[in-house]
């Protein structure tokens, strides 16, 4: 297999046929770029533009007399006769307006959309900033709960760090790629995910499924790829601001400047505190930890002949959080005293993107950051730095039939900490950083076939510095026939390799021990994963119907065991197989200028399968769906958005067969209203409720955190092997732990806030 992939990127060869075609260039009023549908309608065909608005037309395929519509999200769609565009030096030129009345007033502006699925062989969908805006929230990590079939996971009680779970499969799983630069170790993925202001996002990639044969290592379950703003020609300033009666606030800023005539700068800032001690279970735990977190973010755009890229961005992360007891204070860092855990993290990070002056595509995208932690978990003090080096060289080649990427790219890790993972075994009081290279190179080719088929193929090969080549590939195909119904399939493998900190961060909360049982080899999947939707159009109205089965197979699966041991957390390779199987539905409908409705399930079966014996994975759910309603009042410049989600219910980590906590949650549900008043095209204000039914894990159980009266465990008797005994003040044999956590625990709060924006042409919504 190595070799044939060998063979493959060695002999990659195109044919591209020379045929005439009209050549087009979509341009915006606003001075935007943005990638763009362009649908034939008497030809059934459908084709995208690239991210500056520039597409190709076959005139082999289509008449003159041909009606032409341009699709984008903001902006009014365009619908002409070929013949009837105007030219100049032989280029189809459109203009794409945003419409008069403000996006945020009327949500839908004929059958627009805050969210779609890309006309790629590849199962992605692209939701707009709008679609978040509907139930705003301070950072990347809080949002994702809006998709279908992604979930923010709680990992930790006491501090409230968290992941992403992309259909049932855990954090570790899930890709998370910032304008093209993957978030690379544990680090980034664990608290970093959080200092990414929502704010700062222009649209959102969710691809579910394998991306391995693209993105290398991390990526079996999906990935999130998240763009940023871009600086525009135009001088604009951008705030919001909001708080709710827990007293959180956030604030963010941004502002493009011009530096003469071709640099133009984006720069952003964001502020979020929560500083109220919140226990309403009662536990003398802080329900949510209290937080100060800072980032500020700028890019700088440098214009070049024929539009040719070249961008300098740079961003900067400053949070302290803690949680623990009530009474927690700095002076009892790392005592045995009161409880607490203390997180200070910092992070700078560095990016170039630069297009080569050539006449084929050729880019290079370069990224360097630095991330440094200084925690204490009760008595555990963790201290750790990463710092991270990404180079990607990438030709990018469109013609009528081949969209293709191929190149190379060079991964650098360097992860130091004072703990056993990097200690010298020669020399004690000098660490040994954990140094990994990984560099790989990539192919990837959409094919179209005939009119609205294409056929899409990717491989990969690594090199990891301790496992050698890894190999991956994927197969899709894409088809779409009477502009109403489109089918793809998809067939893959994919890898990851261990990180331990992100793999649970319950190991370092104090309460349990990281025990390896065995030398952990890379571990490897094999994805399918299909789906079709369609859509009808009938009396005004637009109905959209989606379904999407999928299935990965895992081998070499990495498995945390909290169960062979109540004091310790046990990583190995499973020595069977684990598989993640369902099917996710999606539903939407809507009337102009009247509501939008979108409506997803999600049911799944993440399941390991030991000793002939298969069981559910622990806080994976089997069962989710989430809604958006929204219904634009246009008489009061006002939009009603009431969104929600529902997850069921999951096998949770009990210490021993008599903790009194169920093995099982509940199925439970968090429901937000938000109503949006629009009192100009660039001012809004908002008010809201979020966790309508005040949901919260505590409710109809003795407790979350087992022992939160002794976090210590002073009071623990234990026999000669170190397990907990039953005793007087400990009846269930319980040591302090606070892992049994699946959902946030937050109740039900108020929220306030509005937007401005000074200069351009239309509403930032």
């Amino acid at each position: 297999m190595r070799y044939c992939l060998l063979m493959i990127f060695g002999l990659v060869y195109v044919t591209f046929q020379a045929q005439e075609y009209w050549i087009g260039k979509i341009q915006f009023s606003d001075s935007n770029t943005q990638m763009c549908t362009i649908g034939i309608l008497n030809a059934s065909l459908s084709i995208q533009s690239d991210e500056k608005g520039n597409f190709k037309v076959p005139k082999n395929l289509v008449s003159a007399e041909d009606i032409l519509r341009v699709y984008a999200i903001d902006y009014h769609s365009f619908e002409q006769k070929i013949s009837a565009i105007p030219m100049r030096n032989d280029t189809l030129l459109i203009q794409l307006t945003r419409p008069i009345k403000n996006l945020s007033m009327v949500e839908v502006y004929h059958f627009q959309q805050t969210s779609f699925r890309l006309e790629t062989t590849q199962a992605t969908e692209l939701f707009s900033r709008q679609h978040f805006d509907k139930n705003v929230s301070p950072s990347l990590l809080d949002a994702m709960d809006r998709i279908n079939g992604v979930r923010q996971q709680v990992n930790c009680n006491v501090c409230g760090t968290g992941d992403i779970h992309i259909n049932g499969l855990e954090g570790p799983y899930t890709l998370v790629v910032l304008d093209g630069i993957p978030l690379i170790g544990g680090l980034s993925s664990v608290y970093g995910l959080s200092g990414i202001p929502s704010f700062l996002l222009e649209k959102i990639e969710v691809t579910k499924g394998p991306g391995s044969s693209l993105y290398g290592s991390e990526s079996i379950g999906g990935v999130i790829h998240a763009y940023t703003r871009k600086a525009t020609k135009k001088p604009e300033f951008f705030v919001q601001l909001y708080g709710n009666s827990h007293v959180e606030s956030n604030l963010d800023l941004g502002v493009n400047t011009l530096i003469g005539k071709k640099i133009s700068v984006f720069s952003a800032g964001n502020y979020y505190q929560s500083s109220l001690k919140i226990d309403q279970n009662e536990d003398n735990f802080t329900d949510i930890p209290l937080q100060h977190r800072f980032s500020g973010y700028q890019r700088w755009k440098i214009e070049r002949k024929a539009d040719r890229i070249f961008t300098i961005s740079g961003r900067i992360l400053s949070e302290n959080r803690w949680g623990g007891e009530l009474d927690w204070e700095n002076r009892w860092k790392g005592s045995d005293s009161i409880y607490g855990e203390s997180i200070k993290t910092h992070r700078q990070e560095l990016n170039v993107a630069y297009q080569f002056p050539l006449k084929e595509k050729i880019m290079l995208q370069s990224h360097v950051s630095n991330h440094f932690q200084d925690s204490y978990y009760g008595q555990m003090h963790y201290r750790a730095s990463q710092k991270v080096a990404f180079n990607q060289l990438v030709w990018e080649k469109n013609t009528i039939r081949h969209t293709i990427q191929t190149g190379a790219t060079l991964r650098y890790l360097n992860y130091n900490d004072n703990t056993p993972v990097t200690a010298n075994p020669i020399d004690s009081l000098q660490d040994q950083a954990e140094i990994t290279f990984l560099p790989g190179i990539f192919f990837e080719d959409d094919y179209t076939l005939r009119l609205n088929q294409k056929i899409g193929f990717s491989a990969r090969l690594d090199h990891h510095t301790i496992h050698g080549f890894i190999p991956t590939v994927r197969l899709g195909y894409w088809s779409k026939w009477r502009n109403k119904h489109t089918v793809k399939a998809n067939f893959g493998t994919g890898f990851r390799v261990v990180n331990l900190f992100s793999e649970d961060h319950a190991a370092l909360s104090g309460a349990r021990k990281v025990v390896i049982t065995e030398t952990l080899n890379p571990e490897q999947s094999l994805s399918f994963q299909a789906s079709y939707s369609g859509n009808w159009y009938r009396n005004k109205q637009l109905f959209t119907v989606s379904i999407s089965p999928f299935y990965t197979h895992f081998y070499n699966r990495i498995v945390a065991d909290y169960e062979s041991n109540p004091t310790e957390i046990q990583f190995g390779n499973s020595k069977e197989s684990g598989r993640s199987a369902g099917v996710s539905l999606d539903f939407a409908y809507q009337v102009a200028q009247k509501i939008n409705m979108q409506l997803g399930a999600t049911w799944m079966d993440v399941s390991l399968l030991e000793n002939g014996i298969r069981t559910q994975q622990i806080l994976t759910e089997r069962f989710s769906g989430n809604w958006t309603i929204s219904v634009p009042l246009n008489r009061w410049k006002t939009t009603i958005d009431y969104t929600g989600n529902v997850i069921g219910k999951m096998r949770l980590p009990i210490l021993n067969a008599t903790d009194p906590r169920p093995e099982n949650s509940r199925m439970y549900s968090i429901q937000n209203i938000q109503i949006t008043y629009s009192k100009s095209s660039n001012v809004q204000f908002f008010v809201g409720v979020k966790n309508l039914l005040n949901w919260t894990p505590a409710r109809g159980i003795p407790f979350l955190i087992a022992r939160a009266n002794d976090p210590f465990d002073k009071e623990v008797l234990s026999d000669p092997s170190g397990n907990p005994i039953a005793s007087p003040n400990n009846p269930n044999a319980l040591t302090f732990d606070p892992s049994y956590v699946y959902a946030p625990n937050q109740g039900i709060r108020f929220l306030l806030g509005f937007r401005l924006k000074i200069g351009g042409n239309v509403t930032d919504r």
